[in-house]
């Protein structure tokens, strides 16, 4: 078994805190960044720093932004009655990549899941009530996976707007049970909306 100097373990282990990163993986990491000259790791530490600082919720829709409300919620020429409701803003990141969605989101930060002590409380429902409440005819497409927690996410939601004019619609696409927004492909995202399907009117 190698035998690592401590402070080259530290920094494999920070690696190891990243999502899919495992003991090669953040040890290949950690020999990569050590090639870079000083110059790049001083900007790149500064730029961690200054994101983490900077970066914070949509005060209206819950997308990551450097901004008091983000540039897609501020932009006049998207369609502010067609809401897109997501798990998390990777899965908004998602659907920008696609470029074709005309309309905002709503970020909900979580799924309801009673196995896990999360609640309708714990998630960022209060807001989007606020927000539906002041459109005309909206129509909320639930961007949600296809688990117990998304599932159960998607009935409560549905069951919300009931009889107040709010036409809900889930996305149409073929996947494995749980299966992550933010890993589908371009084409998939678009067809997904495309072929969305009514749930509630």
């Amino acid at each position: 078994m190698a035998v690592y100097p401590e402070s080259f373990e530290s920094l494999k282990e920070f690696f190891k805190k990243l999502p899919g990163i495992g003991e090669k993986s953040a040890e290949r990491m950690a020999l990569a960044s050590l090639e870079l000259p000083l110059e790049e790791l001083e900007s790149a530490s500064q730029m961690l720093i200054f994101a983490k600082k900077n970066l914070k919720p949509c005060s209206v829709c819950g997308y990551l932004t450097d901004q008091e409300v983000c540039p897609i919620c501020s932009d006049e020429l998207r369609d502010h009655s067609l809401i897109c409701v997501v798990e998390d803003y990777k899965s908004a990141f998602a659907f920008e990549k696609a470029g074709n969605f005309k309309g905002v989101y709503h970020v909900l930060n979580n799924l309801i899941s009673p196995m896990d002590n999360i609640g309708a409380d714990d998630i960022n429902l209060n807001s989007l009530i606020k927000r539906v409440e002041k459109l005309d005819h909206p129509e909320l497409i639930l961007a949600l996976k296809s688990s117990i927690e998304g599932e159960t996410t998607t009935l409560y939601i549905k069951k919300i707007f009931e009889n107040q004019g709010v036409t809900i619609s889930r996305l149409s696409y073929g996947l494995p049970s749980g299966a992550e927004i933010d890993y589908l492909d371009m084409f998939t995202i678009d067809r997904a909306l495309e072929d969305r399907k009514k749930i509630s009117e």
